[in-house]
């Protein structure tokens, strides 16, 4: 059976180099038999705001508070399916773009991707997908970042999202400075994305 992974882009500008990196990625794990499922998610609309119905309540891939044909209700019963997920997205302010947090708040919700059994107790993941790659760019350089910052980035895919819903193996690559980058640097950067795109499949 060939390995699902689901891509996901955060962001809204066509011709960046997160797209660039998103098809790469894509590209990559599909020329080796992955059977991919890649969202751009600005492209596609998802729509990111938590509704007042949806806090409060365990949810479902199948929740009743979405038509089947929702965007929200199939992100959910996909997800559910995948062996391995990629995202690529900036550092925008220490943080993943509004519509990947938004996909995050609405996708991963308990009752679909973990479940409590006290309020006060350890998550148990759902997610049969035990591995995630995340691939970000960023115009702030390391040292400074290290400095200044810390990473923000890092505590919240490899802390505080990912283990939460079951992925256990969470790599991360950061590329920067992209504004200033050379043709040179960044077509390194595509094969790293390659390269780290094929590690996940082994």
């Amino acid at each position: 059976m060939r390995m699902r992974t689901g891509v996901y882009l955060a962001h809204p500008r066509p011709g960046s180099f997160n797209h660039a990196v998103f098809d790469a990625v894509v590209d990559e794990l599909r020329v080796r038999g992955c059977q991919v499922f890649a969202h751009d998610l600005c492209a596609e609309g998802f729509p990111p705001v938590l509704t007042a119905d949806e806090t409060g309540t365990v949810q479902s891939a199948q929740s009743s508070a979405y038509p089947a044909e929702s965007q929200v209700a199939l992100h959910r019963a996909e997800v559910a399916t995948l062996d391995a997920m990629v995202f690529v997205h900036p550092n925008w302010w220490g943080m993943p773009p509004a519509v990947l947090t938004g996909w995050v708040q609405r996708v991963l919700a308990p009752g679909v991707a973990y479940k409590l059994s006290a309020a006060d107790g350890e998550p148990a993941g759902l997610l049969k997908a035990g591995r995630a790659l995340v691939l970000n760019t960023s115009d702030t350089p390391a040292d400074r970042e290290d400095s200044e910052f810390g990473d923000p980035l890092h505590r919240i895919w490899s802390a505080c999202v990912l283990p939460y819903v079951g992925v256990t193996d969470v790599r991360r690559v950061v590329f920067r400075t992209v504004t200033d980058s050379t043709d040179e640097a960044r077509a390194s950067w595509l094969q790293q994305a390659r390269e780290q795109a094929a590690a996940l499949l082994a």
